[in-house]
Parts: structure tokens; sequence; C-alpha cells
């Protein structure tokens, strides 16, 4: 079956006469289009859309908090289950690993039950993951608890830019705006208040770690809503009602789609490693862990602001490579700093790369305008961040075993900075006015 199922996410999407949607741009494609529904204003009511909203947020917002909680506490959880340096690494590629592994099957299984049953699983899965790894017991347990609340961050990220293409086609860049900036929110509370919470719950990492559980609870609830919703609505459309036709995409033959996934996959391995080792480079450097942790909350708080304005600016350029290279410079001059005075200048270092780890909201702009459909989204949505996370596995893992061989930072600074080369030039591949279409 095609995907495009995945271009109706229930009343929002309503039967289509094209599968042409408005590009983010607006420059694109200008002949005439039968009009279309405008999503924000179906369902019941108009309830959907601001439940969806709702939804949208707090997805966003427990996207990360599983991963940058553990990065504050790395070195507690490392002793508590005692974790060589190697094996601290191998936790941090797990994310990247999980991504890769469930992230290629939201399609499918989207497909099957609905993008919005998937989302709603995807958030219960963290909250019980995310509750159970701390207590789990070894290093084994932990990794299997990570996993399940991995599995639902996996689905979720994969099916976020879908959601937005389908029920908000002209909005694209200030609906992924508006999701990246609740996405950076989340990352950066929970890195800065990790570790005071787990001073106020009684010192242990466990309870430290676990509290996030609470919300990823919170975030199942309107996806409760949206699921009923749909099927409601499902129940009451029309027998007969038209199904988009989509144009069959080979997303591998699409030189567009590889340039995103590999800049998508060098953009997550300087996130991954800023977000599981940046508070251990300071604490290494004399930084005590409740600056550490804050460091990392100014790193990832860097992306709210941000969040929210690149993607506008980006669906307003014609070629965002200027953006993937300035992003890039950014990133350089944070990693130099953190080579020749870590703790002298701690605060300038943690923006700098805060800066540059927005190209994350930039890649998941690109992934909206580079296909013209919903069906098209999901397709390079699933492959690029599949194929993107497989890509960053080996940072993390490397990081940590150049660290524990090496005695320093230097030889794994000096890799993170050697690959924000290769990130920038695919960065500009993918930022050229192309559409997988046209090219596959």
């Amino acid at each position: 079956m095609a995907d495009d199922d995945l271009a109706t996410l229930g009343p929002a999407a309503g039967p289509r006469t094209t599968t042409t949607d408005t590009p983010a741009d607006g420059r694109e494609h200008p002949q005439p289009e039968p009009a279309q529904p405008e999503p924000a204003q179906a369902g019941p009511a108009g309830r959907v859309p601001w439940v969806l909203v709702a939804g949208l947020v707090l997805a966003a917002l427990n996207l990360r908090p599983a991963i940058t909680s553990l990065g504050a506490l790395l070195e507690e959880v490392r002793t508590g289950l005692g974790m060589s340096g190697t094996v601290a690494g191998l936790l941090t590629s797990v994310p990247a690993l999980c991504f890769a592994a469930f992230g290629i099957a939201a399609p499918r299984l989207a497909r099957r039950r609905g993008p919005g049953v998937i989302v709603c699983a995807g958030m219960a899965a963290i909250a019980v993951g995310v509750a159970v790894r701390p207590f789990a017991g070894g290093t084994g347990g932990f990794l299997a608890a990570s996993a399940l609340a991995l599995a639902g961050i996996a689905v979720s990220n994969v099916l976020m830019p879908v959601v937005i293409k389908s029920w908000f086609p002209h909005r694209v860049g200030t609906m992924t705006g508006l999701y990246s900036m609740a996405l950076a929110l989340g990352t950066s509370l929970a890195a800065a208040l990790t570790v005071p919470m787990t001073a106020a719950l009684g010192g242990s990492w466990r309870t430290g770690l676990g509290v996030w559980a609470a919300l990823a609870a919170v975030a199942v609830l309107p996806w409760l809503v949206v699921v009923r919703q749909r099927r409601a609505a499902a129940g009451a459309a029309p027998s007969g009602a038209a199904r988009p036709v989509e144009t069959p995409v080979r997303i591998t033959a699409s030189p567009t789609a590889w340039a995103l996934a590999a800049f998508f996959g060098l953009q997550a391995t300087a996130a991954y490693i800023t977000m599981g080792w940046m508070p251990q480079i300071f604490r290494d450097a004399g930084v005590s862990a409740g600056t550490a942790g804050v460091l990392l909350a100014v790193t990832m708080a860097m992306g709210v602001p941000l969040s929210f304005v690149l993607p506008r600016l980006a669906t307003r350029m014609r070629h965002q490579g200027p953006l993937v290279a300035l992003l890039g410079l950014c990133g350089l001059a944070g990693y130099a700093g953190l080579w020749l005075a870590p703790a002298a200048g701690a605060w300038a270092w943690a923006l700098l790369m805060g800066i540059s780890n927005c190209a994350f909201p930039l890649a998941l702009t690109m992934i909206g305008m580079r296909a013209t459909s919903a069906a098209g989204v999901v397709k390079l949505s699933a492959f690029a961040q599949s194929v993107g996370y497989l890509i960053s596995i080996p940072g993390p893992l490397l990081v940590g075993t150049l660290y524990q061989h090496s005695g320093g930072w230097g030889l794994p600074i000096a890799l993170m900075a050697g690959l924000m080369v290769p990130q920038v030039a695919v960065g500009v591949l993918a930022g050229r006015d192309r559409r997988i279409e046209d090219e596959a």
C-alpha cells in the first residue's frame, strides 16, 4: 500500500483532488490548484486542531528530557551502575541507535493505526520507560527501559513533520518553529532542573531521572482526544470519499534525500555528543556539577528562541545554505573555546554551541520543504532521520573511547570540530531549492 494514508490524519486532511501542497516558501509550483479545506478549521467545533497544537507542544517537550536528564547525571549513573567510560559512551549512542531502528518503522505503523495513535503510544512508551529505567537494576535493565522510552521518541520524531505538513500546510515554518521551540525548551529544562530536583528529592539519581515520566504522562492526554476525534470523524465520513493519488517516490534515488540524511546525521552526532558529554567536559575543567548542568541548559535554551525564528527565516529563503554555514562557524568557534579555555570562557562556549545545535530545527524545516506532499514528507522524514541517526551512532561512542584512553578532551574535541566541516558541506547541498518528487 502507498503511503498516501499518511496524508490523511483525520478530519483535518479531508478528501483531496490534488497531491501537491503549497510549499513552505510559497514560491514554487505557481500553477492553480483546486481549493483545499483549511486544516486549522477542521474537526467538531474546531476543537481537534487546538488539541493537536497542545499535543504537538507537549510531545515536543518530551522528546529530549530522557536524554539530557541523563547527561546531567551521567557521572552518578556511571558510578551507581559501575560503568566504564566506553560503556558510558555506548549509553550516549543508544538514542541514535533506537531512533534509527524504530524510526524507520514509523510510516508502516502510522499506515496501520494512524499517526495519532502511534504518537499517543509513543508518549506512553516514554512515560513507562523513563519511570522504570532507574529502578530496572543493572546496566542491562537500564538500557532496556531506556530503549522503550527512546522507541517512543523515535516514532514521534518521524511523524511530527508529517503532522505539521498535513494539518498546517500553509504554516509549515510557523508550526515547525513552535514544535522546535518546545523541543528546545524541554531539552533545556531537563538539563537545568535535573540536578537541583535530584537534590530536593533526596539526592538519589534514580529519583532525579524518574521524575520526568510525569511530563510524558501528561502528554498522552491530548493525543487520546485527537485519536477519539479522528475515529469519530472517520465513522461519519462518506464511504465513497476520494482517496489521494500520490506520485510514487523512490527515496533512495534522490540526491537531496541523501544530502539531507547526511546533514541530519552529522548534526545529530554533534547534538548527542553535546548533550551526553559537555557537562563532563566542564566538570573535568573544574566547574561544579550544578553549574555544568546549568551550562548545558544554556546551550539547550538557545534553541528556544532560535528554533522559532530559524524555520520561519528558512522558509523565506530559496537556499538554506547560508544558514547552515553560519551555524557551522558558531560550532567551530565553540569547539575551539572548549579546547583552549573550557572553564574561563564556559558561558561563551555554551552560547556558541547552543547556536550551532539549532541545525536540528533547520533540518526539520528542510524536510518539510524538500517534498511537495504529506506522503513525500513522511517518506523523507523516515529516511533522513533513520539514516541520519545511523550515521550518528559511532560519534558519542568514539568520544567516550578517546576520552578514556587519551586521559583528556583534546582528541575528542578535535574529532567534534573535524565533523563540523562535512556537516556544513552536505547541509549546503540539502539546502538547495529542490523537491524529492522531481528527482526520484
